[in-house]
């Protein structure tokens, strides 16, 4: 099933254009026209991010004392299908939206993103990252501006594997031999394994050398056999004890487990390394107890999936002049260098990484090699809608006592029926 194809889509695409065409003096995309007027920003950042981003968008009131930048907090759970909703209903939606590297396709392809190519939001495109810039793109135009990339690392205790006498597993493998000593000598479980969210799939996956997809052959590969594979290492984690899990909340039970020391290894992103020096582990002069290394390997390979936040324009703005010169602005070098110092995340740009100040922060240092080797994932419409199947599946075989092979076999005959030219 493609998505976005029926006729209320249909009309609504054709509503949009219309929109695009009569609300914009400037003919769409012009870079043209005056930088006033009122732009509705949607931030879906979290909550140790959003103050800093409202107050970024404040700074670009500043600068722009004609524009009234009208900042909205949206959860990143509703988010996607609140845009959809709005855009197409054509009443509601933001001029300028942060979005998920899996949606921009999916926007794109609906027609609810303005093309960027050739206006001033896409200010020194040469400067952004190629793995970062990839997602922007859609049928060759493209319809968003990186703003922070990521990808997934191993968060660990210091003072919990010192404490067990074992080093930073870089395996998987690795961290199960050593997960009997972790809770023989601290009491704390090795690693939490979030299971309730697919994205954390993917390092397993990739880990058996393992793909979703091969777009080139149109072919689905998440159920060849390093996906089974991937299933089977996840339910083995869990079921030996290596690892605690839950099928729900797992962003909020991890990272407390995390802080709290019930457990001394974590997956996750540089989003939440502020969040994680907040628990009592790891918070005032424990700070440097907080390491992160690599995902550990699979059998076959070591990877973890691309992911990051970019900025678009919906295509039915009626201010396309000051929504342009927002986004320049918020994915600008100097931007982009004051989200580093103040929340750690990751640049787009070349250029910030060359600043002292980026250059020295200790957590760019170990996730810009990461970043570097990520994994791109399929950049295609239905992107975001192949997760849906892999949670399911993952939610079987963690809590359903489905089996790795089934598992595998339902996520790419899912897969099948959402990409119907695929075989």
């Amino acid at each position: 099933m493609r998505r976005g194809i029926g006729a209320t889509a249909l009309i609504a695409g054709l509503a949009l254009a219309a929109t695009a065409c009569g609300g914009d003096a400037d003919g769409g995309n012009a870079s043209s026209g005056a930088i006033e007027g009122t732009v509705t920003f949607w931030d879906t950042s979290n909550e140790g991010e959003k103050d800093t981003y409202k107050k970024i968008a404040e700074d670009f009131e500043k600068k722009h004392p004609k524009v009234d930048v009208k900042y909205v907090h949206v959860n990143f759970g509703d988010a996607n299908q609140k845009f959809k909703n709005a855009a197409g209903g054509n009443s509601g939606a933001p001029d300028v939206m942060r979005t998920e590297v899996a949606w921009v396709a999916d926007f794109a392809n609906l027609g609810y993103l303005a093309p960027l190519d050739g206006t001033p939001a896409l200010h020194d495109e040469d400067d952004y990252l190629k793995t970062a810039a990839g997602s922007t793109k859609f049928e060759g135009k493209t319809y968003a501006v990186p703003q922070v990339t990521d990808t997934l690392g191993l968060f660990y205790n210091k003072r919990l594997l010192k404490e067990a006498g074992v080093k930073v597993p870089t395996s998987f493998a690795q961290l199960k031999k050593n997960a009997e000593k972790i809770k023989d000598e601290t009491g704390a479980t090795a690693l939490y394994l979030r299971g309730d969210d697919p994205y954390w799939f993917l390092p397993y996956l990739y880990g058996e050398g393992g793909d979703l997809l091969d777009p080139r052959h149109k072919k689905v590969t998440v159920d060849d056999e390093p996906g089974v594979r991937a299933f089977a290492t996840m339910k083995d984690l869990v079921d030996s004890g290596a690892a605690v899990t839950d099928t729900s909340d797992g962003q909020e039970n991890g990272m407390k487990a995390f802080q709290d020391g019930k457990v001394a290894m974590i997956i996750d992103g540089p989003w939440d390394l502020a969040l994680a020096r907040q628990g009592k582990e790891f918070k005032g002069g424990k700070k440097d107890n907080l390491g992160v290394a690599a995902v550990p390997a699979g059998s076959k390979a070591q990877g973890a999936p691309q992911g990051g936040w970019n900025l678009s324009v919906y295509a039915g703005t009626e201010n396309m002049r000051a929504s342009q010169e927002f986004v320049k602005y918020m994915s600008s070098a100097e931007v982009q260098a004051r989200t580093t110092k103040e929340l750690s995340l990751l640049p787009t740009r070349k250029s910030v990484y060359a600043k002292p100040a980026v250059r020295g922060n200790e957590m760019v240092e170990f996730f810009r090699p990461a970043v570097d080797k990520a994994v791109q994932r399929p950049w295609i419409a239905q992107g975001n809608a192949l997760f849906e199947p892999i949670r399911v599946g993952v939610d079987g075989v963690l809590a359903g006592g489905r089996s790795p092979h089934k598992a595998a076999r339902d996520v790419g005959d899912e897969f099948r029926k959402l990409l119907k030219d695929y075989k």
